[in-house]
């Protein structure tokens, strides 16, 4: 006779929970994923451990204890077998996974990410890169580009530069033609100044062919029409709202001048283009050797 209480053997109450039996089915799976996992972490430990020696280990020791632990979790499954890139958008990516050096099937815990970054954020598009391993094995590569700001022509080149004066690149220029032309030696770092003043005037702005640095001191802009407009040292703004209000007054980019000098405050001098024999004017003459010449890509008109 049963004891009072208790409830007969192979009763409901006896079966083990629906969590223990799927424990007792997974048993088999669960060794080798803390194996992983503590190989993971482990290798995680030790090269954090070495980092925190700081110089006193040298770098050549860092990369080969680098390797050998990669090596070593590589055999328990952690390798790369996915690299996901974001931000990219004109760096090539054949010179990012260059730069990167890590390949699907590397082990994940066989390189440096400060390495890697320093390497990517040498390519000329990159201004600043992150990268990230995620266990088991993605490798996440972030980019922020610079952007192109304008086409700078010097001594007969054109390059791409970005707004605080840094080469973005030389290759397939043409694609940016919409940009703003700079021309002369210092324009890249103070062509800032006078663009974001051009784009609050577009009125202005879509009548300027190329901005020329003189003398890395001062700016000419040349129209589209061929005419020169010398801008003062200094006073940029003050000195396009004069222009504007000149063209409003007199519509003096419409007349057939080869300057206008606003250098001076109190004073406008305008130069006329010379005539030609049967009483046309001429184009504006050619600039001496040596000169700055305007761009011939994407030429706006007049």
């Amino acid at each position: 006779m049963p004891r009072v209480g208790r409830s007969p053997r192979n009763s409901l109450n006896d079966r083990p929970s629906a969590w223990r039996l799927m424990l007792r089915r997974q048993r088999r799976l669960l060794w080798p994923a803390a194996v992983l996992g503590c190989a993971g972490v482990a290798g995680v430990f030790v090269i954090a451990a070495v980092h925190s020696l700081g110089g006193g280990v040298s770098g050549n020791a860092m990369s080969s204890l680098r390797e050998r632990v990669g090596t070593a979790t590589a055999a328990s499954g952690l390798r790369v077998t996915e690299v996901v890139i974001e931000g990219r958008a004109n760096t090539p990516e054949a010179l990012l996974r260059s730069a990167l050096g890590v390949s699907k099937g590397d082990p994940i815990l066989g390189f440096s990410l400060e390495q890697a970054r320093a390497r990517i954020e040498t390519l000329s598009w990159v201004e600043h890169a992150t990268v990230e391993r995620r266990l088991p094995g993605t490798v996440v590569v972030y980019l922020q580009e610079r952007a192109p700001f304008a086409i700078w022509q010097n001594q007969g080149k054109y390059v791409l530069v970005d707004r605080v004066g840094q080469v973005v690149t030389n290759q397939d220029v043409s694609q940016f033609k919409k940009l703003p032309q700079i021309v002369g030696a210092g324009a890249p770092a103070a062509a800032a100044e006078l663009l974001d003043a051009l784009t609050e005037r577009p009125a202005l702005q879509e009548k300027v062919a190329a901005s020329v640095r003189v003398g890395e001191r001062r700016w000419n802009l040349v129209m589209g029409n061929g005419m020169n407009v010398m801008l003062p040292e200094g006073h940029v703004a003050a000195a396009l709202d004069r222009l504007i209000q000149l063209q409003r007054d007199h519509a003096v980019l419409d007349r057939p001048l080869a300057a206008i000098d606003l250098r001076l405050p109190d004073r406008l001098v305008m130069r006329p283009r010379a005539e030609a024999k049967d009483g046309s004017a001429t184009p504006p003459p050619s600039p001496p050797a040596g000169a700055p010449t305007v761009p011939v890509i994407a030429k706006k008109p007049t």
